[in-house]
């Protein structure tokens, strides 16, 4: 990295030099896409996709409760209006019955979330759009290189968007994103908006945006790019071991659904003593995380879609239980053993 780096700063293309271009050809064939554009953040990444489609005030953008903000702030922030749904109470991805009946004529697009690493189910989110007639864009920021029925996320829909932030799987030394499709027109379309509207310096041929992917960023993701399987893989191995380590506790461990590759971002186990067992596994030294303590309808940014407690069970339990154990991909087993005779007494 430190090379990649210093090769960036000794040529001063520090904005959208070739290293951006090399990476979002790098980036889409390991996505098993036609195209990669490169952008600041996920969070920018989703917007984009959302304005290049046309999303705007008086449509309705189908997006979960249990997620982080950053996948419902860009609907906010066109006009459109977010429609919450619950989550899976087994894998707490996005629920396809709830998306069946919050599907309205004013319906542009679904935005499943493949949370904590793990694919949602596309090909039935996908026949829905194709008979609504309403997009599927991906969010995939936690979720690089996961594949459904053997294909990469991030493929599969109209769009696929990916985060970068430096706790990714693959994570750059700063903000960062990505957009991956196979829709050539959207492609140009993107990759003008992301650069000021830019079709050529200083020819501005819509009204774009300053969402450009930082070349010292993308140096960096060049280097860390061809070892993501191989991270990947171990983050697998350690989930494995994790299960067979918690099997005799009394925490409900996360479940891989039928056809799916998970990459496992997070490890999130469940217990209704979740508070507790954090204390317990803190006064051992071991860091965990909450992933979200806050469901999306409980946030006071969103208090005017007029949802209150209750509105969404199953997503308010996985906020109440959920507990993300620690998950790398240099994670050693007796680090694992750590955790799981922690949390062994915290029974």
């Amino acid at each position: 990295m430190d090379a990649a780096i210093a090769r960036v700063i000794e040529t001063s293309s520090l904005i959208l030099g070739p290293d951006v271009a090399a990476f979002e050809e790098e980036f889409a064939a390991f996505c098993e896409a036609e195209h990669a554009i490169g952008v600041g953040s996920g969070t920018a990444a989703i917007q984009l996709v959302l304005e290049a489609l046309g999303i705007g005030a008086g449509d309705e953008v189908i997006v979960p409760a249990n997620t982080f903000i950053a996948s419902v702030l860009p609907v906010a922030h066109l006009g459109a209006r977010p429609v919450l749904v619950d989550c899976d109470p087994v894998t707490a991805l996005i629920d396809v019955d709830a998306v069946v009946r919050a599907v309205t004529p004013k319906t542009r697009a679904v935005i499943p979330v493949h949370l904590y690493g793990q694919p949602a189910d596309m090909s039935a989110l996908l026949e829905l759009g194709e008979q609504h007639g309403f997009d599927v864009i991906e969010d995939a920021c936690q979720a690089h290189g996961a594949r459904y029925r053997g294909k990469r996320v991030g493929s599969l829909g109209r769009a696929g968007c990916f985060s970068f932030y430096p706790s990714k799987n693959l994570g750059a030394l700063g903000d960062g994103g990505s957009i991956v499709t196979n829709d050539s027109d959207l492609a140009d379309h993107l990759a003008k908006l992301r650069d000021l509207g830019q079709g050529r310096k200083y020819e501005h041929v819509v009204p774009g945006h300053n969402e450009r992917l930082d070349t010292l960023q993308a140096a960096v993701l060049r280097v860390k790019l061809p070892h993501l399987d191989r991270w990947n893989e171990a983050r697998r191995a350690h989930a494995a071991e994790y299960a067979e380590r918690l099997a005799d506790t009394n925490v409900a461990v996360p479940e891989v659904a039928e056809d799916r590759e998970h990459v496992w971002h997070l490890y999130v186990i469940r217990s209704f003593e979740r508070d507790r067992l954090r204390e317990v596994l803190d006064a051992e030294g071991i860091q965990t995380g909450l992933h979200y303590p806050v469901p999306v309808h409980l946030q006071a940014a969103f208090a005017s879609l007029g949802h209150g407690q209750g509105s969404f069970p199953v997503a308010e339990a996985w906020s109440r239980e959920g507990l993300s154990l620690p998950m790398f991909a240099e994670l050693e087993s007796a680090e694992i053993d750590a955790v799981a005779r922690a949390l062994g007494m915290g029974q």
